[in-house]
Order: C-alpha cells, then sequence, then structure tokens
C-alpha cells in the first residue's frame, strides 16, 4: 500500500480550493466538431502526467454523470469520502444541457462540462477523483478521467464497469489480483478482481498518478462489492438526481 493512501483525519478545505480550471493554456471551448474533439484530445494526451505526482491522499472523490429518461440534460453527482473510513463528508450535483453528440471515445466532450460544474461547488478540495469511465485506457489516451484531471490539475483514476480498447489475460481469482491491459504494446490500464467470483473492472491511470497507486487506491475504496465507494455513493446519488427531475 502507497504511503500516501494514509486515510489520516484532515480538516476539510475552504470553499476557495474547491476543484476550478487550473490552466489556462489547456482550457478550451466545448462547442466542437467530433474532428476537432479528436484534434483536441490528441494534443491534451501529450499533456497527461502517468507517475505519482500527489500528496498524502485523506479525501477521495467519485464522479459519476448520468441522463433523464427523457435525454436532454447530463446530471453530474460528486461525492467525497474520507478514505479512512469511507464515510461521506459532501456530496454535490449539477444539471447541464447536453451539446454534445454521442460519438464512442468523444464521451468527455458530453459529461465533462456539467462534471466540472459540479465539482466547483464543492466546499472541501478531493486529493484525488475516481471517475465512472476511462483514463489513458482510450483510443487517444484521454478518457473523461485523464480530460478532468488534467483541466483541473488534480489526481485523477478512471475506473470503469467495461473494457473499451485493449487486450489482456484473466486476472487471478482473489481479491487484488490483476493483469494488465495491453493495447499496441503499452500498458495502458489494469484489469482488475475486487470481489472474488466477480467479473473484473477496469483501472487507468487519469493523470498525476502511476498505475500501482492508482490499483492500491482502488482496492483501499472497494468494501464487499464490486466497485469502489466512491463510484457506487457517485452513481446513487446522479440516479437520485435524475428522479427528481423528472
Amino acid at each position: 500500500m502507497d504511503d500516501r493512501l494514509d486515510g489520516a483525519a484532515g480538516v476539510a478545505r475552504p470553499l476557495t480550493a474547491a476543484p476550478t480550471l487550473a490552466h489556462s493554456s489547456l482550457a478550451h471551448s466545448w462547442n466542437l466538431s467530433t474532428s476537432e474533439a479528436v484534434a483536441l484530445q490528441k494534443r491534451l494526451a501529450t499533456e497527461v502526467v502517468r507517475e505519482d505526482r500527489l500528496g498524502s491522499v485523506r479525501r477521495v472523490a467519485g464522479v459519476d454523470v448520468g441522463y433523464g429518461k427523457r435525454g436532454g440534460d447530463a446530471r453530474a453527482a460528486v461525492v467525497v469520502l474520507d478514505l479512512a473510513d469511507l464515510t461521506v463528508l459532501e456530496s454535490v450535483t449539477a444539471t447541464r444541457a447536453v451539446a454534445f453528440p454521442y460519438v464512442p471515445g468523444l464521451l468527455s466532450f458530453r459529461e465533462a462540462p456539467v462534471a466540472i460544474e459540479a465539482l466547483g461547488k464543492l466546499r472541501i478540495r478531493p486529493d484525488l477523483l475516481l471517475c465512472d469511465g476511462q483514463g489513458i485506457a482510450h483510443p487517444r489516451r484521454l478518457g473523461i478521467a485523464s480530460h478532468l484531471g488534467l483541466l483541473l490539475d488534480i489526481p485523477s483514476i478512471g475506473v470503469a464497469k467495461s473494457r473499451l480498447i485493449g487486450t489482456h489475460e484473466d486476472p487471478g481469482p482473489r481479491r487484488g489480483d490483476w493483469a494488465p491491459l495491453v493495447n499496441k504494446g503499452e500498458v495502458i490500464g489494469a484489469v482488475l478482481r475486487t470481489r472474488p467470483g466477480t467479473k473484473p473492472i477496469y483501472v487507468s491511470i487519469g493523470h498525476r498518478i502511476g498505475l500501482d497507486t492508482a490499483v492500491s487506491c482502488v482496492m483501499r475504496c472497494t468494501t464487499r462489492f464490486r466497485l469502489p465507494e466512491t463510484t457506487r455513493a457517485a452513481d446513487r446519488l446522479s440516479k437520485v438526481a435524475v428522479v427528481a427531475d423528472v
């Protein structure tokens, strides 16, 4: 276990510490064509940091985006948990009209704007984001976890329920066993068994974290269920937001 994942209790940081667009040089319009979005992903992917550049991790946030039954609006849910005992410290939601079409591989252009809006509402700044989606396990190495982490300059991990690209062997049967996810000769993620007898999940670097640390953190956030508590809490909140708006 990485000693940065100490889970020690800490004092909540003030409102001014909420994640905001940190790199003006990387900020961009969301009003893009699909070809412009692809080109932007290729450019931003070169800025992703694939090694540990994070301090002590005490507060972790799950990020999830859902959609109403009638479509149209995207609803982001962010839940901040104390890593020590996985209790919920804060939860926020945001709703925003979706302007970008559904295109495989360009999910972040639909979901990142509303996720950033929700993250900006936090009073407690998380030390790490666990996003429901891909990080660098993506055709252009820039899934939503990498996109958010890069724009907000915050360590992030992609935690996906299914594989987008890559090949892998089956991980071992025990909790914590994992196998490399490989694409074009490059390890792009970990196929992680979080619970015996269940399907693995797909963990990948988002930004400012290495793969081994990402796997350790996901396991630290996982209890008796297949998905980490960050993902489960954000998913529950996003569904409540959707129902409330139907």
